[in-house]
């Protein structure tokens, strides 16, 4: 995730709301109340209908009117709490990844807000930010299990465990102290991307 991530008060104006976007080049921001909870998001959809009302106050048929009755009840918000939409769709940050993206996928959103479990908000990741992180290639796996697995947590292992990824899988060659591979084959298999770990350490 991303932090700090903007956000706006629930009695922001509609055109500072509208400003925010702008100045932040973001498609939608959290509306917060006092204590920081994420209470709905705020979009340009949002917007749209507020600012084409404002700019034709009378749009001509009564049947356009009623087919687009919701659009003109938002219309009427003057805040960013009377316009935004509710309850907020929120990822935690323990949450995997994957699980993530389909929340991003399902709700169409480009950006989610992070929050504790409190509601609190404490980041924002968006669907580049998701994307990025499930199609990292091997070689970047792998960079991950040396530089922070091997050489921090497990720093005798890093000039003896062989590492190689093929779609995911890690395979582990070479030796080690036999009560150091469980923690070892442990720790890489809770890598977000790593779909297997093969171990051949100690192997004759």
């Amino acid at each position: 995730m991303r932090v700090p991530a903007v956000s706006v008060p629930g009695d922001l104006p509609f055109l500072d709301v509208a400003r925010t976007l702008s100045r932040e080049r973001l498609s939608a921001v959290p509306v917060v109340d006092a204590e920081d909870h994420v209470v709905g998001v705020v979009s340009e959809s949002d917007l749209l209908a507020k600012a084409a009302v404002m700019a034709v106050p009378h749009r001509a048929g009564p049947l356009a009117r009623l087919r687009e009755h919701r659009l003109y009840e938002k219309s009427r918000g003057e805040t960013a709490a009377t316009l935004m939409t509710y309850p907020a769709v929120t990822v935690h940050p323990g949450d995997p990844v994957a699980d993530a993206a389909w929340t991003a996928a399902r709700s169409r959103l480009k950006r989610l807000p992070v929050t504790d479990h409190h509601g609190r908000l404490v980041g924002a990741v968006s669907r580049s930010d998701l994307l990025r992180s499930l199609v990292r290639d091997d070689a970047e796996i792998r960079e991950e299990i040396e530089s922070r697995i091997l050489r921090r947590e497990f720093l005798p292992a890093s000039d003896v465990v062989e590492v190689a990824v093929d779609n995911g899988v890690v395979t582990l060659a070479g030796r080690l102290d036999t009560a150091l591979v469980p923690q070892l084959v442990e720790a890489i298999r809770d890598i977000e991307d790593v779909t297997d770990v093969v171990d051949h350490l100690n192997a004759e």
